[in-house]
């Protein structure tokens, strides 16, 4: 991919057309509320005159996931897709009916469970089909946007797909704090992208329901660097990095050891040691204290911020790299 011979064209979705050097804002109709009012998509198209990758930009697949929604909505303020070549396609709330109800899922349904989708399925399924028809047939590549669920809170991070040597490498020029491997899932829109041979680099950063802004300028500033990458924005709007990469090879949840009151002893995205102690699992009434111990040295890429946690529950993703 990083050696293509791209070429200028013509960017369709749902009967738009938008030629090279063009810009346009789309919206995608999909269905209608009780009270009759129509529930559109944004999709924005960014054409440069010259031949270039084409990449998605989205964010929102899970409703509740604010964080990322915002971090385009900067992009797209801040006018950083006055491109020089290639196409951007930017779709900054994918889920607007989740985002309306503060709910990760669209109907009681997962959009990110519900690809390649149908036509005559539920509206999860409707949404995952006309995205897959409509959007990703016109991209090279895509950084999916998200954040940890269920008041988890992850350090920022970009995942790319287990055996992708493209997935790789974007998360390089990406470089976010900590990156790793993830094997695809089910019915996810990554796996429907692999399938279709896009690669797709997934953005975490921060928590639903909830702005991180430490977590927004990493993800703005890995997109500005894979587009100075490829040429198609110039280069000095691309920050370098904060800091290393670290590239994570190990992964293990610590989980709760009994049921209590939660306080953590260090900060997301630590450095820790074999054998210390990280956090206090406390009765309701100060009768007991449970330490949380680490069963080896890395670092901390997830923290659990909910303060009351019940036994075996997710508290620290911890892992080790280099």
């Amino acid at each position: 991919m990083f050696d293509k011979d791209y070429k200028n064209e013509e960017v369709v979705i749902r009967h738009h057309r938008i030629g090279p050097g063009e810009s346009k804002l789309i919206k995608v109709a999909i269905d209608r509320l009780p009270t009759g009012t129509m529930i559109e998509i944004p999709v924005y198209v960014f054409n440069a005159k010259e031949p270039g990758p084409s990449i998605l930009l989205q964010a929102g697949l899970h409703g509740d996931e604010v964080n990322g929604v915002d971090i385009l909505r900067q992009m797209l303020s801040k006018d950083y897709f006055r491109l020089r070549r290639g196409c951007v396609v930017v779709v900054p709330l994918l889920n607007v009916f989740g985002f309306l109800n503060f709910s990760r899922n669209l109907h009681g349904k997962d959009v990110n469970r519900s690809f390649p989708g149908s036509k005559r399925g539920s509206l999860a399924s409707r949404v995952a089909y006309y995205h897959i028809k409509e959007i990703a047939e016109n991209i090279d590549f895509a950084i999916d946007y998200h954040t940890g669920g269920d008041q988890r809170n992850n350090y920022p991070q970009v995942r790319y797909t287990e055996g992708s040597e493209v997935g790789r490498k974007l998360a390089e020029i990406f470089h976010a704090p900590y990156s790793f491997a993830s094997p695809l899932i089910a019915k996810s829109f990554r796996k429907e992208a692999d399938k279709n041979g896009i690669p797709v680099i997934v953005f975490e950063g921060g928590e639903s329901k909830r702005f991180d802004k430490f977590a927004a300028r990493e993800g703005i500033a890995g997109a500005l660097r894979v587009l100075a990458h490829f040429g198609m924005i110039d280069s000095a709007l691309a920050p370098p990095p904060s800091r290393k990469m670290i590239t994570l090879t190990k992964r293990r949840w610590i989980r709760a050891k009994t049921s209590g009151l939660f306080t953590t002893t260090i900060d997301n995205g630590d450095k820790v040691e074999k054998g210390q102690c990280i956090a206090y699992i406390t009765d309701t009434y100060g009768e007991t204290l449970t330490e949380v111990i680490t069963p080896f040295s890395g670092y901390i890429f997830c923290v659990n911020n909910d303060p009351v946690v019940n036994m075996g529950e997710a508290l620290f993703h911890l892992g080790t790299g280099a």
